[in-house]
C-alpha cells in the first residue's frame, strides 16, 4: 500500500475575483487558455494546453473519462473529433450530456464544463480531416476504435495496406469519423489558492441565454 497523505502543494500563483471576470464564460476561457499557452511556452515539455478530459455515461451505465484534444472553441461550444463508432461516440449518441475538464497545473487552474454534445456538420468534419497529416488520416481510417483486435502486428499490417492503397493521396474522410461540439450549459473556473481556500466561480446558462455567476465554497 502506498501512503500519499504527505503529498502536498501550496497553490499561490494567481487569484480569481468577481471584479475581474467577464459576463460570458467563453471570454474568460479564452483569456485563461492563452495565458496558460503563453506561460507554458512552445518549449514546455509535454505541454498540450488543448488537452481535455471528456467524461460520458457508458453503455454499461458506468461513467468513463478519457483525454482528447480540443480543436476549436467559440460561443457555440467546444469541438473535438473522434470515431463515431467508438465507445465514446456510441455513449454520446445514447446520452449527449457530457463533461469536459481542463487541468492546467502550470498555472494551478481547472475548468469544468457541463454541456450537450452533438455532431458538427459534415462540411466542418471534412475540412478538419483534410487539414490532418497523411499519417493521422490513415490512422482514422484503419482503426475500428474501441474494438478488440488480435495484435499490434495486425494493426500495422492493415496500415501498410492502406498506405499502398492511398499512395497517391486523396484519402477520403470515413463517414463514421467526425466532430462533436459540446454546447455549454455550466462552466466552472477553479483557481488554486493558499490553504486550500481555492477560488471557484460558476457560470450557469439561463433561459434568456444570459449567464448566472456564483462563487462556490472551495
Amino acid at each position: 500500500m502506498s501512503d500519499l497523505s504527505n503529498y502536498r502543494k501550496s497553490y499561490e500563483k494567481s487569484e480569481l475575483l468577481e471584479i475581474s471576470i467577464p459576463e460570458d464564460p467563453i471570454n474568460l476561457f479564452n483569456r485563461w487558455f492563452h495565458e496558460v499557452e503563453n506561460f507554458d511556452g512552445p518549449e514546455a515539455s509535454g505541454a498540450e494546453v488543448n488537452a481535455m478530459t471528456v467524461s460520458t455515461f457508458g453503455l454499461d451505465g458506468f461513467p468513463k473519462a478519457r483525454v482528447v484534444l480540443l480543436k476549436r472553441f467559440s460561443e457555440e461550444g467546444f469541438i473535438f473529433y473522434t470515431n463515431y463508432h467508438s465507445e465514446k461516440g456510441r455513449a454520446i449518441e445514447q446520452n449527449p450530456k457530457v463533461c469536459l475538464s481542463f487541468f492546467w497545473h502550470s498555472m494551478e487552474r481547472q475548468v469544468i464544463i457541463k454541456g450537450i454534445a452533438s455532431k458538427v456538420s459534415e462540411n466542418i468534419s471534412d475540412n478538419y480531416f483534410d487539414s490532418r497529416p497523411v499519417g493521422s488520416k490513415l490512422g482514422a481510417v484503419v482503426s475500428n476504435q474501441s474494438e478488440v483486435i488480435p495484435s499490434r502486428a495486425y494493426l500495422e499490417t492493415e496500415l501498410k495496406k492502406l498506405e499502398t492503397q492511398y499512395e497517391q493521396g486523396n484519402i477520403p474522410r470515413p463517414k463514421h469519423w467526425g466532430g462533436f461540439i459540446v454546447a455549454p450549459i455550466e462552466v466552472e473556473f477553479w483557481q488554486g489558492r493558499a490553504n486550500r481556500l481555492h477560488d471557484r466561480i460558476r457560470y450557469t446558462l439561463q433561459e434568456d441565454y444570459s449567464w448566472k455567476i456564483e462563487r462556490l465554497a472551495p
